[in-house]
């Protein structure tokens, strides 16, 4: 009955089979009415009524059969059920075959995008009709199966089998259908994009890439998967032919070479910027914007892009997903890998971190494409930081390294005009250049990009290398292992390294001009200054023997001795500056000592500046020992004495915080000429030291008195006038050798330095200008001074005056002048008042003596009777004292031993004085009378001293059989003498009057000697303190020689020789 049925009818039934999803009836009846459903028929009936829903499985057996024309699979076919269609016409039939609508099988721009493909791939199989109705409907089927049901997992499984004989149907299902499987199905599921597959394939480049790759790297979790999507959704997606743009055949030849030129090294320097540019975005946009999408994350996040270009090799490293094979011509894989290389050399410029992990993956990325390009491989990053090879700065790295290719570091990274990442063997060596040197100064803490690594060595500014060398060296001294001279030594190594990327080993070093500059980071900083900071460093870590062994003992010496001279001294300061306490075994004078010390053959101690440091040091240390604070809570350091403007000045203050030390004045006249051998008191403009040899004798010795001046003014702060007066007496007086100043405010050199004496007048003139107080020290002797305070005091202050005179200027004269007078007249006051005194002092004495001496003669003439008496009774056993006849008084002697032995010892002494002053005193008898013209030569003693030889008499009473001291005897005989002296004063004055020596009248004696005495008004005067003390010390002397046995002296005798 199917036989029978019209071509009309057929296509019915088949639409109906179709709509229904009977697929084994169609097949039946495409089977039996081949003339009538042919294969293009029988797709466009699927494609329009085929349901959405229906699973592949179910009709890809049809698909199989009308492709092959075979339906054994079918076998046996199903009876076909026509009772739909048996009730029409043929032309009601036909009628309703015209109003099915069928889709047609074709794709927009189909043609001419497979044509394009075909030919540029260069097929040698004939190419096939863009409508090619299966590869048309799979790709439609496709289409609406994304559409209705959302089923992309299915569609693999539909396009499968057909994908070995259509070219066009594996470029799409592998460009379109599986980068869109994998982001939505595969990937990131959970995030799928909202794109159907009809509006995926027709994006624009720039929103496809952005989309496929929305989710990459954007966890850190996830970044292990970077190259995994490049790899799954951009290798697959660059096939598609809407990602190379359509070029006629003129065109396409000339790209080609423009595209060879620049991988051979770019010897086509005639194009310009803008067909360079024209050619990269005309040849594979979508390849750029991949491009642009790693380099903006170089930028951003590093991390992306670096595992990126690590896991991902570039566009020949693409997954299809077995879906075949695909490949390009030789022309466009040699611009996507050479835009690919360009690309990644960008991402090393870009990296915006300076930490250790940055380094290795910019390490990584110049090993990866120095392998793209069939370079000698790199180690690894730490071995390659340990060998530090020399790269060979040739005539190619010498045209980079220009200041005017620094906006290539910033700008146009993907520019075909940009040298730097241009992928050629130059830009290789210089980038791996870079890379070491920023890791070597991030690990000097200097925190440098690759970026401002290449900004160093392309700018070539001097001064910003400077500062980054300084900075290196001095992280280098302030960390790391400093005990270790093997770390030292390293350390050097890798700053010589940075500063010519090690050309000079290589070369030799026998350029002088690469000794001047180099090509590195650090190329326009000479070797020497980076030696001297090195030096430095290693003096101030204590690093002694190594910084010898370097710089003195090595036989190339990188220093010459005078830079070395001034580094060591420079550092020696540097270490004084920064110490705490003023004690050379201490801290930083102990360091500057042992620096200075460390060149014993460069840094010679007969140097100048070798002298200044012994001397600041020398002077530093002798102020340890006193407590010094400059400001309030801030105890003394070193550094204040070296840059004080007034250093000496620093001594006062000395003096004022630490008592009595005025007294120590050598030791601070000690420490004020190391100050001005230190060069501390005569600085130039600049503020450094400018004393020459013929200014030092003149700067210690105004020191001296400075300092001389400040203890002067001290003491007297101190109320010790005596320590003061014998400063100005011994250390002021003599100012022969200085220059006088000649005014108030004399004249100095430059920097404080005095040309002249200002203090010496000063300080003497108020020592001259001290009074006396109740707190002023007591002088410890007289000497020959006199014993009044006052007057000694007041002529001690004339003499400073007098010393002030000598030495001020005079315009001061006048002050000092006014200061004399008024002492002198207070020392004529206080003489007259001592004048005075004694006088009222010995007129009191004569009147007392004369009282004493009427009753001792009344109680002499007593015992004389006394005793008569006594030895007319005849009493046995007595001695009496004798009275002429030769006996002796018993009653005398019996008085004489009931007396003490001192009183007994001293009346013998008065009696032997009185024979040695004159004879007859002995044998006079009564009383012994004084007139008031003899008193004046009469010694007057104070009631108080007639206490006490009453008290020691009765003392000695009670003490008779005590024992006797000579110091006792001494005192006793003082006594006697005190008592006597105005006897001896009457007795000579009796032998003037009466002539004992027979003479012509009055006025001499035997020897004809005038006898006036020194109260005479012929003789000179003689002060009668000093009567007191020759008769005291006769009466003493001739007492002691009766003890002794002694003959007296004759003092007559010298005059009588005479």
């Amino acid at each position: 009955m199917s036989a029978a049925l019209s071509p009309s009818k057929v296509v019915l039934l088949a639409a109906q089979f179709t709509a229904t999803g009977d697929i084994a009836s169609l097949a039946s009846l495409a089977a039996g009415h081949g003339d009538a459903l042919r294969k293009k028929l029988v797709l466009r009936l699927l494609l329009t009524y085929l349901p959405s829903h229906l699973t592949t499985e179910e009709y890809l057996p049809l698909l199989q059969s009308l492709e092959s024309a075979d339906y054994s699979c079918f076998f046996p076919l199903q009876e076909i059920d026509t009772s739909s269609v048996q009730s029409l016409s043929d032309e009601q039939a036909a009628k309703k075959v015209r109003k099915l609508r069928l889709q047609p099988l074709s794709l927009p721009g189909a043609a001419s995008s497979l044509a394009s493909s075909s030919e540029a791939r260069g097929e040698t199989e004939e190419a096939e009709e863009p409508e090619d109705p299966l590869a048309v409907f799979l790709i439609q089927r496709a289409y609406a199966v994304d559409d209705g049901s959302g089923a992309l997992p299915e569609l693999p499984a539909l396009l499968a089998p057909f994908l070995s004989r259509s070219y066009f149907l594996r470029t799409w299902t592998i460009s379109v259908l599986l980068p869109l499987l994998r982001r939505n199905c595969e990937y990131y599921p959970d995030a799928p994009l909202q794109q159907t597959l009809a509006n995926f394939e027709h994006l624009p480049d720039r929103l496809a890439v952005a989309r496929l790759l929305s989710n990459t790297g954007s966890h850190e979790d996830t970044l292990h998967f970077v190259g995994r999507d490049l790899r799954g959704l951009i290798g697959p997606w660059l096939y598609s032919d809407r990602r190379w743009t359509k070029r006629r055949r003129g065109s396409e030849s000339s790209s080609s070479g423009a595209v060879s030129s620049a991988e051979t090294g770019g010897e086509d320097k005639g194009k310009s910027a803008s067909e360079a540019n024209g050619l990269q975005s005309s040849l594979c946009p979508g390849w750029e914007e991949v491009l642009q999408w790693l380099t903006a994350h170089a930028a951003k996040s590093w991390r992306v892009a670096a595992r990126a270009i690590e896991q991902w090799d570039g566009p020949s490293d693409a997954d299809l997903g077995g879906f075949g094979t695909m490949w390009l011509d030789d022309r466009e894989q040699e611009y996507l890998e050479y835009r690919y290389a360009r690309a990644a050399l960008a991402c090393v410029y870009l990296l915006p971190e300076s930490s250790e992990e940055a380094m290795a993956a910019a390490h990584a990325i110049v090993g990866k494409i120095i392998g793209l390009l069939d370079q000698d491989p790199l180690p690894a990053l730490p071995t390659d930081l340990s060998l530090l090879s020399p790269v060979s700065t040739d005539t190619d790295v010498g045209t980079l390294l220009t200041p005017k290719n620094a906006v290539y570091l910033r700008n146009d990274l993907l520019s075909e005009a940009n040298v730097l990442t241009k992928p050629s063997r130059t830009a290789t060596k210089l980038l791996h250049a870079l890379v070491l040197s920023a890791s070597l100064l991030n690990k000097m803490g200097a925190s440098c990009t690759i970026r401002r690594a290449g900004e160093l060595a392309v700018l070539q500014n001097e001064r910003e290398q400077k500062t980054e060398a300084a900075n290196a060296i001095h992280w280098v001294a302030t960390n790391g292992t400093r005990n270790d001279d093997r770390y030292w030594i390293k350390a050097r190594n890798e700053i010589l390294w940075l500063r010519d990327w090690g050309a000079d080993d290589e070369g030799g070093g026998t350029d002088d001009h690469a000794q001047s500059t180099g090509s590195g980071v650090f190329g326009q900083v000479k070797r020497e200054f980076i030696e001297v900071e090195f030096l430095k460093a290693l003096l101030t870590n204590t690093r002694y023997f190594l910084a010898r062994s370097l710089y003195e003992d090595s036989p190339d010496h990188p220093l010459s001795n005078d830079l070395v001279q001034d580094t060591v001294l420079a550092a020696a300061l540097n270490a004084y500056d920064n110490a705490s306490n003023p004690n050379r075994t201490r801290g930083g004078l102990k360091k500057c000592d042992e620096i200075i010390h460390t060149f014993p053959l460069t840094v010679e101690k007969s140097l100048p500046a070798t002298r200044r440091a012994e001397a600041l040091m020398a002077a530093t240390h002798g102020l340890c020992d006193y407590r010094l604070v400059l400001k309030q809570g801030e105890p003394f350091t070193p550094v204040v004495l070296r840059v004080h403007t007034d250093p000496l000045s620093i001594l006062g203050k000395v003096l004022e915080q630490n008592p009595r030390s005025y007294t120590n004045i050598q030791a601070l006249l000690k420490i004020a000429s190391d100050i001005v051998d230190a060069g501390l008191t005569v600085r130039d403009k600049a503020g450094q030291p400018a004393l020459t040899p013929e200014q030092a004798p003149l700067q210690r010795a105004l020191a001296e008195r400075r300092v001389t001046a400040m203890c002067i003014d001290a003491a007297l702060t101190e109320d010790d006038f005596e320590t003061a007066y014998s400063y100005v007496m011994s250390r002021l007086a003599n100012d022969d050798e200085l220059p006088k100043a000649q005014g108030v405010n004399a004249s100095s050199s430059y920097g404080g330095a005095p040309s002249a004496d200002t203090w010496s007048w000063r300080a003497a003139l108020e020592a001259g200008k001290y009074r006396r107080t109740e707190r002023t020290v007591r002088p410890t002797h007289l000497g020959t001074a006199s014993a009044n305070l006052q007057i000694r005091h007041l002529e001690q202050r004339i003499e400073c005056l007098a010393t002030a005179l000598r030495v001020a200027p005079p315009d001061t004269l006048q002050e000092i002048l006014n200061a004399y007078r008024r002492c002198e007249e207070e020392l004529e006051a206080a003489v007259k008042a001592e004048d005075e005194q004694e006088t009222a002092w010995d007129d009191a004495a004569d009147q007392s003596w004369q009282h004493e001496a009427t009753a001792a003669d009344t109680d002499a003439k007593r015992r004389r009777q006394l005793q008569h008496n006594r030895h007319s009774s005849g009493m046995p056993g007595g001695f009496g004292a004798d009275d002429g006849s030769g006996r002796s008084s018993p009653s005398l002697s019996s008085g004489r031993s009931n007396r003490p032995l001192a009183s007994r010892v001293a009346a013998a002494a008065s009696a032997a004085a009185t024979s040695t002053y004159g004879g007859q005193a002995s044998t006079r008898s009564g009383p012994r009378t004084t007139g008031p013209g003899h008193g004046s030569g009469g010694l007057a003693r104070p009631p108080r001293r007639q206490q006490s030889a009453s008290s020691a008499a009765t003392a000695g009473a009670a003490s008779d059989d005590a024992p006797l001291s000579l110091f006792d005897l001494s005192r006793a005989t003082a006594r006697v003498a005190s008592r006597n002296f105005s006897a001896l004063s009457s007795l000579r004055q009796t032998r003037e009057l009466v002539g004992l020596s027979g003479g012509d009248g009055g006025g001499t004696n035997s020897d004809g000697h005038d006898m006036s005495g020194a109260d005479g008004p012929s003789g000179p005067h003689v002060r009668k303190r000093d009567q007191l003390r020759d008769a005291a010390m006769g009466t003493l002397t001739s007492g002691v020689g009766w003890l002794i046995g002694a003959q007296p002296v004759n003092r007559e005798q010298p005059s009588e020789r005479n």
